[in-house]
């Protein structure tokens, strides 16, 4: 015969054993074996005994960061890669949990979610990944889900306000009238009004609100997103910031809605020595992370810093003469360090380490936006992401993708 036989419609397409299909070092696997050594009782103290079973939590767990190990992050795609893809058909143990259940369950434990970054840092650097010899620092802003058309500033508060103010005052005199058919289309009914007289109630705590913030504008979508300037204009997000270590594993992970990074380092290498349980040995980030005082603090601790300041970044990506002068004796260390051809080397580091983990997560993971809301949810996303990062960089590591 030319040609093997092509019968679609056959009673098994598969054969019974998942692992003759897809391979015994297949990525799905590793990830159940992970998630048996992870303690989930944070998440299974959340339930209780009474009402109809729910699915086991190693299920979701195990569901959700193989997803976000393949770049899946809408639970209804999700939904649908259960039902259709073997690997997640055989991580859901046959069971085909809806959407929503998926969504609830990211939704519903924030808290134990983020502990599991910890738990999977501690298994990697257990198996020899981790090295905190050169750590790498750096953040990004990522889109928030929401509309940066969609926003409240002080002038359309007021101008909102007016609006209401002028609807009432126009049906009050329709109504006022004496001719009871004169104007008769303004007229509203007794909900639009209560609705609008509470809209009305509102705008004063609105404004007050925004106010203290001290933001000019402000998200109706996600209340907690900010608007952060990056090198494209600004953009309605959060920012993400990472610590990578030496073999691009990544040891500390955060979102916050601060404008800037100046603030950022002392507490991200601080995090890093309580998870980890030591402290690196160098420390290189842009100029944004620089900060006398941080950089001070991390002199005292013996950790060697590579943080160049704006000016001195400035001379060493596009060459020129240095401006300004350092007076504090931590920036003429720094910048006598970080001028020297061992200084520029090893702060030569940090693209090489740490810019590759963004590239990964951005182009290949879908976290260029976030698909909750609020800043508790969206650091649970960012927390998935990251532990399913590492999970492929211990899966790579390993011999064979053994476990």
């Amino acid at each position: 015969m030319k040609f093997q036989t092509y019968s679609p419609d056959q009673a098994e397409l598969l054969p019974p054993r998942v692992r003759e299909v897809l391979g015994e070092g297949h990525l799905c696997f590793f990830v159940r074996r992970v998630v048996g050594r992870l303690d989930l009782r944070g998440i299974e103290q959340a339930y209780s005994e009474e009402g109809q079973p729910g699915y086991h939590p190693a299920l979701m767990v195990s569901v959700w960061l193989y997803a976000y190990a393949l770049g899946v992050t809408s639970s209804r795609r999700l939904e649908q890669r259960i039902r259709e893809d073997l690997g997640f058909r055989y991580l859901a143990g046959g069971a085909q949990p809806d959407h929503w259940t998926l969504n609830e369950f990211r939704r519903r434990h924030p808290k134990a979610l983020n502990d599991l970054f910890t738990q999977v840092v501690e298994l990697a650097r257990a198996a020899g990944l981790g090295r905190l010899g050169h750590l790498a620092v750096d953040s990004t802003r990522v889109k928030a889900n929401a509309s940066p058309n969609r926003v409240e500033t002080v002038e359309k508060l007021r101008a909102e306000r007016t609006r209401i103010r002028r609807r009432i005052r126009r049906w009050q005199q329709a109504c006022n009238g004496d001719d009871p058919n004169e104007q008769a289309g303004l007229e509203l009914e007794p909900e639009t009004q209560q609705a609008l007289e509470e809209r009305l109630k509102e705008i004063p705590g609105r404004l007050q609100e925004l106010g203290k913030s001290g933001r000019k504008r402000h998200s109706r979508t996600d209340a907690d997103s900010r608007f952060l300037k990056t090198r494209q204009g600004f953009v309605l997000g959060y920012t993400a910031t990472l610590a990578a270590s030496q073999d691009h594993l990544i040891v500390e992970q955060r979102i916050t809605r601060e404008a800037t990074d100046s603030a950022a380092l002392l507490p991200t290498v601080e995090a890093v020595q309580q998870r980890c349980g030591e402290s690196p040995g160098q420390v290189s980030a842009d100029s944004g992370f620089f900060a006398l005082g941080g950089l001070r603090e991390l002199e005292k601790q013996k950790v060697e810093a590579y943080v160049p300041d704006s000016n001195l970044a400035r001379v060493l990506n596009r060459g020129g003469r240095l401006r300004g002068r350092a007076r504090d004796p931590v920036h003429r260390r720094m910048r006598r360090k970080l001028r020297s051809p061992a200084g520029r080397a090893l702060y030569g580091l940090r693209k090489g380490l740490i810019e590759p983990v963004f590239g990964v997560l951005k182009e290949q993971r879908g976290m260029r936006q976030f698909r909750l809301r609020g800043l508790e949810k969206v650091q649970v996303e960012w927390s998935l992401a990251t532990t399913a990062y590492n999970l492929t960089r211990m899966w790579r590591a390993a011999p064979q993708g053994a476990g």
